[in-house]
């Protein structure tokens, strides 16, 4: 019987890889797990099929240390900060190490693909990759698809799995193209005004931009303090005018700079307030907000309510 209200599991540590595949053995015993016997310089991937892993228990609601594309198909639940995202038959599916999620199947018949693989390894010798979907997408994670283009990324998945057991000697180069190749098709699918051809300053700029932004996160501890608050901090620490900063990420993602500053950290504040027992004084602090007053007002802009009744 399926789990309509799942207790899904809440940690505020991060879930290593190492973790995720002793979870599996767990629920999966009667499937061989490879261990993780890369060296570390050159990061770890694996490709798996979906039916063979996927079970009626819920993932763990937390963030990982690896990314992870996934081609389900089949029916289910994506708990994202913020979001309850529902899947009624096939779609492409990227997580990262930043955002907390979980996955509830909610049918029986779960197929499909998905691909695990670390930073070390996608940025080996794709720094490009830096500015690809992978780490674009934060509001929706999750990628509508057809029947016909499924067959599409069902192919590049299963050509990952045949070159993941051969014995090339440059495979691994040949499934960082892979990879490469379903965030193109990906970008292919999705709809004209939610992406940009990367080939001009502005769109430098901005990469250069959500990239530095991403990088204070996830906060780990209540040590740890956000720096980088307003759109003059992210422009000094680029070595730009703020207005050109401003200009650049107009044009380019249709929101401010302002505002992807304050979405980002909204949705860690929301991460923070689910996940851990922290106060909401000790939050506030983390985020760059010297008075919890003021991070209430801010929270109460974003989400309507305050940070007490939200968590």
């Amino acid at each position: 019987m399926l789990t309509k209200n799942p207790d899904l599991h809440l940690a505020n540590k991060t879930q290593s890889l190492q973790d995720y595949y002793d979870w599996l053995r767990v629920i999966r015993p009667d499937i061989s797990i490879p261990n993780l016997d890369m060296v570390s310089d050159i990061g770890h991937f694996g490709v798996f099929k979906r039916s063979t892993h996927c079970t009626l228990n819920p993932t763990p609601y937390n963030r990982r240390d690896f990314y992870k594309i996934s081609l389900i198909i089949g029916s289910g639940i994506l708990h994202y900060p913020n979001q309850r995202i529902e899947v009624n038959g096939r779609a492409l599916l990227f997580t990262n190490p930043n955002i907390p999620y979980a996955w509830e199947c909610t049918s029986d018949t779960q197929s499909g693909y998905f691909c695990l693989f670390t930073e070390n390894f996608i940025h080996k010798r794709n720094e490009s990759l830096r500015e690809s979907l992978l780490w674009r997408i934060h509001d929706c994670p999750m990628i509508n698809i057809s029947e016909e283009q499924e067959k599409t990324f069902m192919e590049i998945f299963v050509k990952m799995m045949g070159e993941l057991d051969g014995d090339y000697v440059h495979k691994y180069e040949m499934l960082r193209n892979y990879i490469h190749l379903i965030v193109h098709e990906a970008l292919k699918v999705r709809p004209a005004d939610t992406y940009f051809k990367e080939n001009n300053a502005s769109v430098r700029l901005t990469s250069l931009f959500l990239e530095l932004l991403e990088r204070q996160f996830p906060i780990g501890s209540t040590d740890h303090i956000l720096e980088l608050k307003t759109a003059h901090d992210f422009a000094h620490k680029l070595s730009v005018h703020v207005n050109h900063l401003n200009h650049a990420v107009k044009e380019v993602t249709g929101r401010t700079t302002s505002e992807h500053i304050s979405k980002r950290i909204a949705t860690e504040a929301v991460a923070l307030l689910k996940h851990t027992e922290w106060n909401v004084a000790q939050i506030a602090y983390c985020l760059g907000f010297e008075y919890p007053a003021n991070f209430n007002i801010f929270f109460r802009r974003q989400m309507q309510g305050t940070p007490k009744s939200f968590r």
